[in-house]
């Protein structure tokens, strides 16, 4: 996917900022490496995995004399969840619980820090080896690294307790690190998927506990308010409004008003005791594992139809949710994936079997016979896939570079990070392209005495490209949160091409969190200030048959034109569109859900013009041109923003679409020095 450009279609966990670069959990542990012995106690800390069907952690755990399932309620944890995640959590403990007992065993729950909650219940029980799931997202890697070194420093039988990771094996992989970097070599394999795990009974703890009480939802959110990090922005309401409803309480021509959410179109649900709709706003599945699996047999059925109101509820929710074909099923049921209420291994078989009760015990060798099995084949297919790239990362991850993750409404993004202090700087890239096309901006901006941040967006590169309908304002609110969650502090906003304009939304609706702008040459468009304004909602830009058509026909036409498209963004260093470069972009282009990113081309909206955007922190904005930009005519853009931008500083070069990369050495200066003038006018108090 070799688009560089843009095409002419209509916290209160603390900042990682604060984190040691090159502080990462070692994954040298692995499940069952030594056979228990008879009196030895294990503790299960459940985090992401919320159920006991398919759960090969309590498989292993269960060889043990004795067991000990805790959830613990950190609240640097439980800070990355919405409150309708925090709803579906204590639904899913409810349930876990009286799962655990059936099974002869129970679930304590504790508040506080987790090495303080492992460290001192492993020295009560007197546990010899603790079981946890292996992560991919940074800051639980930390907290669990953390966990390992209080552990380290304890003795229990004369032996130091021990972390044994698992995970949910979806294909037999023996050896990660040498997994595939293309999804299209990856198939060529025709692994098979493996199958659920089945738990009868599990040991019970062999000594009096105290178990604890689950709590409310008003106790969870009392919790996390006194030990929330106390901000003068108070950051924490930033999130609870969306940019469409920011942008259009000053310029949509409609007469409605109140908050509207385009991940979901709200229904008013109907008051039933067996609904699987659980949270009060209703939007998504949610209780224990079997109310999941029941609402998972409604969705693959929906042709069928039903008598039963649960069922129908399921179904007037899949029309709902259905913005594009198969959205509906990362809506309804990514965040119980994401919790572990149910493994992607459980979903693969459930739609697999009911595929060959359709078809008298067979696949069909043509493709799957209905809209949602396919729907959620495909997207455990894909969710495992990234899962799978983001833990081979984790594991061949170097020192030079420090590239993590972080979960964004329940989907895989990756960034890298340089430098350990000074102010903080997040660089966004174009469409096609991913944080490592800032690959000789990064380190070099991090020597000059900055913390830099490059983040690949959802839909690009590694990061993990979902079934959902991709927007301009959906990009802009993955950067806000990302500025609050992760970055903790305001930033020095820099965007290539539409991350440009990704940029400049964020400066328009949530300036709190920007100290300056920078754009390189940046879509959109400027325009007289009398013009007048429109926003059209992303809710109504459905798909269609064209555009499903349109990107996939686009999408092979870049592979084949990938090396002549991207070296005429280089016009004056062509030898920078290497072979890299190239390589990486066509590896992306195999990856599951590139098509339905393409679709985006043919629904964004520029409407917004971008004197329109600016006009609020102007004096804070760099312009970085480069001059030979084949994509748009450069000495207009400019004319129009010396016309319309008083204010802001425009610098131009012998470059093409991507000076940051084509000549690095002038962009990154040029950079520099206007972060040091900013951050000086801040200090004495003047404006830039």
């Amino acid at each position: 996917m070799p688009l560089l450009t843009f095409p002419h279609f209509p916290s209160n966990f603390p900042s990682l900022s604060r984190f040691p670069n090159n502080r990462r959990f070692s994954p040298t542990h692995r499940c069952c490496s030594t056979a228990p012995s008879s009196a030895d106690t294990a503790i299960l800390w459940f985090k992401h995995d919320l159920r006991t069907d398919d759960h090969p952690g309590l498989l292993a755990a269960s060889k043990f004399q004795s067991i000990v399932p805790v959830y613990v309620f950190d609240h640097r944890i439980l800070s990355r969840f919405s409150d309708e995640m925090l709803e579906l959590v204590l639904f899913a403990l409810q349930d876990l619980r009286e799962s655990l007992r059936d099974r002869g065993s129970d679930l304590m729950v504790r508040f506080g820090n987790a090495e303080n909650v492992i460290q001192n219940l492993a020295a009560e029980v007197q546990a010899t080896c603790i079981f946890v799931e292996q992560e991919v997202e940074y800051e639980l890697l930390f907290i669990m690294d953390v966990v390992n070194q209080r552990l380290n420093s304890m003795k229990v039988s004369q032996d130091t307790p021990r972390i044994e990771l698992w995970k949910t094996p979806f294909y037999d992989i023996k050896v990660l690190q040498n997994l595939a970097a293309s999804y299209d070599d990856f198939e060529k394999l025709r692994l098979h998927v493996t199958t659920p795990l089945q738990l009868s009974t599990l040991p019970g703890a062999e000594m009096e506990l105290d178990w604890g009480d689950l709590p409310a939802y008003d106790d969870v959110k009392g919790f996390m308010a006194k030990n929330q990090h106390k901000s003068s922005d108070d950051w924490t309401l930033i999130k609870e409004t969306s940019a469409e409803t920011l942008l259009g309480r000053e310029m949509l021509k409609s007469s409605e008003s109140g908050e509207r959410s385009y991940s979901f179109r709200q229904m008013q649900s109907r008051e039933s005791n067996e609904s699987v709709f659980v949270t009060q706003k209703g939007n998504v599945v949610g209780g224990g594992t079997y109310n999941v699996l029941n609402a998972l047999a409604a969705y693959l059925r929906y042709l069928e139809g039903t008598a039963r109101e649960d069922w129908q509820e399921v179904h007037a929710k899949l029309r709902a949710s259905e913005s594009r074909n198969g959205a509906s099923f990362n809506a309804l049921f990514g965040p119980a994936l994401s919790l572990g209420i149910i493994s992607r291994r459980r979903v693969h078989y459930e739609a697999i079997k009911y595929e060959k009760e359709r078809n008298g015990g067979f696949l069909p060798p043509f493709g799957y016979s209905t809209a949602t099995i396919e729907a959620a084949v495909e997207a455990v297919f894909s969710k495992e896939w990234y899962w799978l790239l983001a833990l081979r990362n984790q594991i061949n991850n170097d020192e030079k570079q420090s590239t993590r993750i972080w979960r964004w409404n329940g989907f895989l993004i990756q960034y890298t990070v340089a430098g350990e202090e000074g102010p903080a700087v997040l660089l966004v890239h174009g469409f096609g392209a991913f944080a490592e096309h800032y690959r000789d901006n990064i380190h070099d901006l991090a020597r000059a005495g900055n913390r830099v941040w490059a983040i690949t967006l959802l839909g690009f590169g590694k990061s993990e490209k979902p079934n959902i309908l991709y927007t301009e304002l959906l990009w802009a609110e993955l950067l806000r949160d990302f500025i609050v969650d992760v970055v903790g502090e305001p930033v020095h906003l820099v965007g290539n091409s539409i991350g440009g304009y990704i940029v400049a939304i964020v400066s328009r609706v949530w300036s709190v969190l920007i100290k300056s702008t920078v754009l390189i040459n940046s879509a959109g468009n400027v325009i007289p200030r009398n013009t007048s304004l429109s926003l059209s909602r992303p809710s109504d830009r459905q798909t269609s048959g064209a555009t499903w058509l349109g990107s996939r026909i686009l999408l092979f036409f870049l592979r084949l034109t990938i090396q002549d498209t991207v070296k005429k963004c280089y016009p004056t260093k062509v030898e920078r569109a290497d072979d890299w470069l190239i390589n990486e972009m066509l590896r992306a282009s195999y990856d599951p859900g590139v098509p339905v990113v393409l679709e985006s081309i043919f629904s964004f909206n520029l409407s917004i013009p971008l004197n329109y955007l600016l006009e609020y922190v102007k004096e804070k904005v760099l312009i970085i041109q480069g001059m030979k930009d084949p994509i748009s005519d450069s000495n207009a853009t400019i004319a129009m923003l010396k016309e319309h931008c008083d204010g802001v500083i425009i610098k131009e070069l012998d470059a093409g679409h991507c000076p940051h990369d084509e000549v690095p050495e002038s962009v990154n200066t040029i950079i520099c020095g206007w972060i040091q003038k900013v951050e000086s006018n801040i200090l004495a108090g003047f404006p830039v």
